[in-house]
């Protein structure tokens, strides 16, 4: 279970998220939405402790996170810009990091690597560069790269942001794919098709604070006006 206890987070002096409180099960799907610049990746960076907070706490299995031994193990996260590797192949990419953290001998994280990308279909993108590969596939990688450490929560920024329409398609197709790994899973995004069908809950982020925490009918039928005018407009 995550729990996030009175969480306050600012950059240069300007808040961008004031006393989050906020309860995540084990296996839950929980989708976050808000305006741009809300402070939904911030508060994704802050779980996957790549942003130090200015106050509160965080607790993964009522640990804090910044006391948690191999972390990896954890979390992991996907970025909107891929993050992959552009002198590695598709392969080393996937491979180096439970390599180098003696999670998997060599031989072991190539199978479970290339078992990956049969699933995903990417078999025969094994020994490209991800210069040669689209948008929708680098991103499908990724998600790969973040699987292959066997995390217990899975992070996903905005996993969409800068593709077009048919390569949104492939990449939330695999991320719904994930409800089946049983594992937590956290996403940003503004595809709200998405959001109605995959997710268990919604947290509805809003100057600088969790304005809803409902279930996906609770959000989309709530007649706050900040709600209702944000759903429209995305819609």
């Amino acid at each position: 279970m995550i729990e996030i206890k009175n969480l306050t987070k600012s950059y240069d002096k300007k808040c961008i998220l004031k006393n989050i409180n906020l309860k995540i099960n084990d296996n839950e799907q929980i989708s976050i939405i808000g305006k741009s610049g809300c402070g939904k990746s911030t508060l994704l960076r802050c779980i996957a402790r790549l942003e130090k907070i200015d106050k509160g706490q965080i607790l993964i299995d009522n640990e804090n996170i910044n006391d948690i031994k191999n972390f990896y193990n954890k979390v992991g996260m996907v970025f909107q810009s891929f993050n992959l590797f552009e002198n590695m192949t598709v392969l080393e990419n996937l491979i180096i990091a439970p390599v180098k953290l003696k999670m998997y001998s060599k031989q072991e994280a190539l199978k479970l690597a290339k078992n990956y990308l049969k699933e995903i279909n990417l078999e025969n993108k094994i020994n490209e560069y991800p210069k040669n590969l689209s948008g929708g596939e680098k991103q499908r990688v990724a998600i790969i790269r973040a699987l292959m450490e066997k995390p217990k929560i899975l992070l996903l920024d905005e996993p969409t942001s800068s593709l077009d329409p048919q390569m949104k398609k492939e990449v939330l197709e695999l991320v719904t794919k994930l409800k089946e790994y049983n594992m937590t899973i956290i996403v940003v995004s503004h595809e709200l098709n998405f959001v109605k069908d995959f997710s268990s809950r919604i947290i509805f982020v809003d100057n600088k604070t969790i304005l809803s925490d409902d279930t996906v009918e609770g959000i989309f039928n709530n007649e706050n006006e900040t709600i209702k005018n944000f759903l429209k407009d995305v819609n």
